[in-house]
């Protein structure tokens, strides 16, 4: 059983390459919904958020007022590190338990996709580190449609990550994502017989 890391800048196809490798037997953890889940009141990820940033983030049901919070981070570095030194770690620890609770059906992979996992230093949690990439006008224009958000808004997104270069450069593998979805397919299914030994 090999964990692959999975990642790339917004909008480079992460998703599809880990729908691909969940078709063909892997295990997806996806960062995002674990760091969504680590919000909610009660668990340590939303303590270490109100700690962080103190009560006014909450709404009156105690809730992270997502908007709020964004607001005080966005475009703003620093406040934007506070928050990553405060849920990075919890999500770490989740990603960790999941992991665990995967290996017990002894799968053939089991793949982390998290944008942020080099900037986090979650690749120490996996075998190997596979990056998506694309060309950055396919990037915007996918996030524009699935997100509805204009090119300036996801174009600051991506400047607040780590450039798609210095992903790639430190990936084990690239995934190149500018063709159709049967190219990528076609990509995604070479790496996987490599690392399964396997063939379909």
């Amino acid at each position: 059983m090999i964990k692959i890391g999975l990642t790339g800048v917004i909008g480079s196809g992460k998703g599809a390459v880990a729908s691909i490798l969940a078709s063909l037997g892997a295990v997806v953890i996806y960062a995002d919904r674990i760091s969504r889940q680590i919000y909610e009141p009660g668990d340590p990820g939303h303590q270490a958020v109100v700690e962080t940033f103190g009560e006014e983030i909450l709404d009156e049901d105690e809730r992270i007022d997502r908007a709020a919070l964004a607001a005080i981070v966005f475009g703003d570095e620093s406040q934007r590190e506070r928050l990553e030194q405060a849920v990075w770690p919890v999500m770490a620890s989740v990603i960790e338990n999941e992991i665990s609770v995967a290996e017990a059906d002894e799968p053939k992979a089991i793949v982390i996709e998290a944008a942020v996992l080099l900037e986090a230093g979650w690749e120490r949690l996996v075998d190997e580190v596979w990056a998506v990439t694309t060309d950055e006008g396919s990037s915007v224009e996918r996030v524009r449609r699935r997100d509805g958000v204009g090119e300036e808004q996801v174009r600051a997104r991506m400047s607040a990550q780590m450039p798609a270069e210095e992903k790639a450069a430190r990936a084990d593998r690239v995934i190149e994502n500018t063709g159709t979805l049967e190219e990528l397919q076609a990509r995604v299914e070479e790496a996987w017989n490599q690392i399964t030994g396997t063939a379909r």
